[in-house]
């Protein structure tokens, strides 16, 4: 049996190392991404308080939305008032979308890439959205900011790419953007037995499972010079197969980003 490295961020590893278990895959989580709050939110804050002046407002990843709506101010109505509001809310993914739900956006005034789309980024959504965007709309963008162990900040490449696409796609329809840090994302500290896992997985026939470019660079400090020719990973995006193989990763497979086309893909490769 093949064994899979589930690199997501917590919990949505666990929870897709569970669901591959539970078809009675040998799943292990080693998270590539730690994922925290912000230490000052006042900028959430006063763009929760000027929301009704943006077109829409856009989420890079669930934990956008989950941070922002944490920093939501007590003056702000709640998420069963939000029907009232004319703001759109844009999802690139099914993941993000859902994460809007539950916090109370209504269906009507969501917009997202369908599920059954063949990518879920900012290309995708700007093919649902880019007809509601009028010049001198604004439109906010909710986004992670990535941090160094020191806590400073660094250039973020995650979703940076996608991000920047969008905002110049906005501005070029005489739209105004603006951005808003509403979590930090950083390495993860890794224990000396996760170190020795990641070691045997690099060499094993072990397969890794990559949702984010950024947890690539990170692999690439936590095990400096390790021999990645003989790894294998499927990536949920083309720039995330990129960098994988940039790495140097021997196999790299590109498939949709639902679990049901991941474990497809982690199939053929057994």
């Amino acid at each position: 049996m093949v064994r899979l490295i589930v690199t997501r961020v917590q919990p949505q590893a666990q929870q897709w190392a569970d669901r591959f278990a539970a078809h009675g895959d040998d799943a292990v989580v080693l998270p590539l991404i730690d994922v925290r709050g912000l230490p000052d939110v006042t900028a959430v804050r006063a763009a929760w308080l000027n929301l009704s002046n943006y077109k829409a407002a856009m989420f890079v990843s669930r934990h956008a939305v989950d941070y922002f709506f944490l920093a939501r101010p007590a003056s702000v109505p709640d998420a069963k008032a939000l029907a009232a509001m004319t703001t759109r809310w844009w999802a690139t993914g099914p993941g993000t979308a859902h994460a809007l739900l539950d916090h109370g956006v209504p269906v009507p005034r969501l917009d997202t890439p369908p599920e059954q789309a063949g990518q879920f980024d900012s290309e995708a959504l700007w093919q649902q959205v880019h007809a509601q965007v009028q010049p001198g709309d604004k439109v906010l963008i909710v986004r992670g900011d990535s941090v160094a162990p020191d806590g400073t900040s660094v250039f973020d490449n995650d979703q940076g790419v996608g991000r920047e696409w969008l905002a110049e796609h906005l501005r070029q329809s005489g739209a105004q953007v603006d951005f808003v840090v509403a979590y930090q994302r950083g390495a993860p500290f890794w224990t000396d037995v996760q170190c020795a896992l990641a070691q045997s997985a690099a060499t094993d026939g072990s397969v890794w499972l990559f949702s984010s470019a950024e947890a690539l660079g990170h692999l690439q400090n936590l095990l400096p010079g390790q021999d990645w020719s003989a790894a294998r990973a499927v990536a949920t995006h083309p720039r995330i197969a990129a960098a994988a193989r940039g790495l140097g990763f021997g196999v790299v497979t590109q498939t949709r980003p639902t679990w049901e086309e991941v474990r497809a893909s982690v199939e053929s490769l057994t």
